[in-house]
């Protein structure tokens, strides 16, 4: 009797697997897929070197038909499973239930060519009990994830093959478009535009520091409301609605009202208590995960995935690739007994919460993000076994999946309004807030207490228990202070809030959206500042080039029609031959990318990569990254644009201040053999040394009888340069140095 050959994608599952399993079972892993479309000219099989389409690795004309390759390190892979499969009597193909997942599977058949029956098995947990009940009960394969799965890849192997040259043309070589990451990217240089345009504005505030423990702040003055955050729109200034009925405060009245009010008590005008309750969030779906642990561990998404990654593969956690909120009825049991046992039976509420989802798409099949198992163990029975950073995930899946089935936490909100008048009669209000949690409910589970804020304004005060008072009592004030406050820019987008913000408009998907983050950061449009994601140059450059000229291509609900139409072809509800010819060859009136890609002509290159900043200065985008220029012609300065300075903080003045910089041009000596003066410079390519022609005589412009500059030749000698090394700057390099960076064979 031969084998059961089973086939997973990774080694560490296939030892976990391979426990769980009996001796006629061999688990074996493919590594990921095994076949793609060609990479580089290299891979394409030599009957197709001489086709045309064979380089882009889809056939337009014959429905789309990919090019599949084994992948160069996958050969030794294929032929193992082979050998492997020569003794099995059965082959299971046990990967992840999702499209790649299918996709591999598909794949690992045509390869294969297998003789023997075969069975695709799924589960979404790696516990004993999970995997031997997949084993037994076993499917077919889904050829619409596989479609879907394949659309997909087609769609972004022609967008990025027919986008990519025009930016290697029109900006720079070798940067790439794609059909997510230039969205994503869009996203976060408008969120830089914005910050570019935001004006800031200042106001002042008063607070009256109470003997008896709290503070309340100046809420208005004569009936006009004093200016709060919440006042000021997205620009930094007053919104218009605001304008009319808001007292803006600056230093000078702030101080004025505080000599004023030196010395008054304050006199309750009102009380208010009412009870507020708070729900829990529903279980993690991948997106919601990565943006918790951006919040509270401070991780990027591509380490919140690996570790999650091995919590599923070492059978802590079901499967981490999902858009569902959904828990199956053991689940749910399994949290409701935990928070039963471990917090009492006024923590959960009489009936198991039910979630639902947004998400219509066929990757509903996977539960939530929960742990794994029927008993859910707790994060301290599991500390001994994992590592730092997985005992961190793993605690916040868990608390999220026990608190998503618990009661509701009850509060009571309290705000008390004060009189007082100042001492030249003008009528002031003043307010304080509490709150104080009058059953945890699931906030239990959290070991913490997150009070609600319901402003910036009020959130510092807003967590405090207010003493009891009544209407007409006097509370003695031991300070009035007044403080400035300046309105900020929008916040740039972090890792987990883009997330977020891509989930909202329907773009990316759980097992994309991890790799979107990294290939924005390794394509170089994007770069982090601690967690924030700040846009270069280059990246307003390609997203103005594509606004302007393939502005369908990255509109935010065109991108999302486009992942909607793909869970339809999941779903069975559409063709992809025919989704995909639409796409690529456009319909009546409306273009399809083989024409829009194909129309370069009306690219203007030079305004593409120009920002114009005032008094002739310009930032410019240049095959060697992003630079300042003033002037034209012969009278152009250049300055560099420091590394680390951020798009919005690169003002008019900032520019002025790089291009007048006395380090951007130092004479050095004279060269021994050429006798020509060294000058050492800052260019649009970085620091370097130069020669310096004496200046050409002046001659006498026929037509105006003017001395002019003579037209230099093409043949003209050139003054020798060479870039400085790393190591040295424009302030301490001497003549020795430039005279040995000068008998280098390298020119700039």
């Amino acid at each position: 009797m031969g084998i059961k050959l089973v086939i997973v994608e990774s080694p560490a599952k296939a030892r976990k697997i391979g426990g769980f399993l009996g001796d006629e079972y061999v688990v074996e892993a493919s590594v990921g897929h095994i076949r793609d479309l060609p990479q580089r000219a290299a891979d394409i099989p030599k009957e197709y070197k001489k086709i045309a389409w064979a380089k882009e690795g889809v056939n337009i004309e014959e429905d789309f038909e990919p090019l599949y390759v084994i992948n160069p390190d996958k050969r030794a892979k294929v032929s193992e499973l082979k050998a492997l499969m020569k003794d099995a009597d059965e082959l299971i193909l046990a990967t992840d239930e999702d499209r790649e997942g299918e996709a591999i599977a598909w794949h690992l058949i045509e390869v294969l060519r297998p003789k023997i029956p075969i069975r695709r098995m799924v589960f979404h947990e790696i516990t004993k009990d999970a995997i031997q009940k997949a084993a037994n009960e076993t499917r077919d394969l889904d050829y619409r994830l596989v479609d879907a799965q394949e659309t997909r890849r087609v769609l972004d192997r022609l967008y990025g093959y027919r986008l990519s040259p025009v930016l290697w043309k029109k900006v720079m070589p070798r940067i790439s478009a794609g059909r997510v990451q230039s969205v994503a990217t869009r996203l976060i240089v408008e969120r830089e535009r914005e910050r570019m345009a935001f004006i800031s504005s200042k106001w002042w505030d008063l607070t009256a520091q109470c003997e008896a423990g709290f503070n309340a702040r100046l809420l208005s003055l004569d009936g006009k409301r004093v200016a709060a955050t919440n006042d000021f729109d997205a620009n930094g200034g007053l919104k218009e609605k605001s304008v009319a009925n808001i007292l803006l405060l600056d230093e000078a009245g702030a101080n004025e009202l505080v000599q004023s009010l030196s010395g008054k008590p304050l006199v309750v005008k009102s009380t208010e208590e009412s009870p507020r309750t708070e729900r829990p969030k529903a279980p993690f779906t991948t997106s919601t995960m990565q943006q918790d642990a951006g919040s509270r561990l401070g991780w990027g998404a591509q380490l919140t995935m690996r570790v999650a990654q091995r919590l599923y593969e070492n059978g802590y956690i079901t499967y981490m690739r999902t858009d569902s909120v959904t828990l199956s009825q053991s689940a749910i049991e399994s949290a409701r007994a935990s928070a039963k046992s471990l917090y009492g039976a006024e923590y959960i509420p009489a009936a198991p919460r039910v979630y639902e989802g947004k998400s219509k798409n066929a990757q509903e099949a996977h539960e939530a993000i929960r742990p794994a198992g029927e008993t859910f163990r707790t994060p301290g029975e599991l500390a001994p076994e994992l590592s730092r950073d997985e005992f961190g995930l793993y605690d916040l899946i868990w608390k999220r999946t026990i608190a998503s089935q618990m009661s509701d936490a009850k509060k009571m909100q309290m705000r008390v309004d004060f009189d007082v008048e100042t001492k030249t009669g003008a009528a002031a209000i003043f307010r304080a807030n509490g709150s104080v949690v009058t059953f945890p409910g699931f906030l239990a589970a959290y070991e913490e207490i997150v009070e609600d804020k319901a402003s910036d304004d009020e959130a510092a005060e807003s967590d405090k228990r207010l003493p009891p008072m009544s209407v007409g009592d006097s509370i003695k004030v031991s300070n009035y202070i007044c403080e400035g406050h300046e309105t900020k820019p929008p916040a740039r987008y972090t890792e987990p809030t883009l997330v977020k913000k891509l989930e909202e408009l329907g773009i990316g998907r759980p097992s994309t959206f991890a790799s979107i983050m990294s290939t924005i950061q390794d394509r170089g449009y994007v770069s982090k500042r601690g967690r924030a994601l700040v846009p270069t140059f280059l990246a307003f450059s390609v997203t103005g080039l594509l606004e302007q000229h393939f502005g369908k291509l990255v509109d935010y609900e065109f991108t999302a029609s486009m992942e909607e139409d793909l869970d339809r072809i999941a779903n069975g509800e559409e063709d992809r031959v025919a989704w995909l010819t639409k796409f690529f060859f456009g319909t009546e009136g409306n273009p399809g990318l083989e024409a829009l890609a194909a129309d370069l002509g009306a690219i203007d290159a030079q305004q593409i990569n120009t920002m114009k900043m005032g008094e002739d200065i310009e930032i410019r985008v240049g095959r060697f990254g992003a630079y300042i220029q003033k002037g034209v012609g012969d009278d152009r300065k250049f300055a560099n644009i420091p590394e680390t300075m951020a798009p919005d903080e690169l003002t008019l003045q900032v520019a002025i201040d790089l291009l007048a910089q006395p380090s951007g041009e130092r004479e050095l000596g004279i060269h021994p053999e050429s006798n020509l003066p060294l000058l050492a410079k800052s260019g649009r390519f970085g620091p370097y040394i130069t020669e310096v022609f004496p200046e050409p005589e002046m001659v006498v412009d026929k037509k105006t009888g003017e001395l002019k500059k003579p037209r230099k030749k093409k043949d003209a000698p050139k003054p020798k340069t060479a870039s400085l090394l790393s190591t040295m700057t424009l302030d301490t390099i001497t003549i020795e140095d430039a005279l040995k960076l000068m008998s280098l064979p390298r020119t700039l």
